[in-house]
């Protein structure tokens, strides 16, 4: 089986657990979510410190 092949059998079963209309609310892709916006959001506040860093880094290299 190739990479292809295993691609869309992974798409596949995704694609008919998310079109099924009477599936049980997964709790678990909620929280998967939660921690990618949180992941995201810790990213975004940590930008303009970690480039003061680099900034620092090449001041003190001279």
């Amino acid at each position: 089986m190739n990479f292809g092949e295993l691609y869309f059998l992974i798409f596949a079963c995704v694609l008919a657990l998310s079109s099924v209309s009477a599936a049980p609310k997964w709790k678990i892709f909620k929280k998967i979510e939660h921690m990618g916006q949180n992941i995201r959001d810790g990213l975004i506040k940590a930008g303009p410190a970690v480039q003061v860093v680099g900034q620092a880094a090449t001041i003190y290299k001279g």
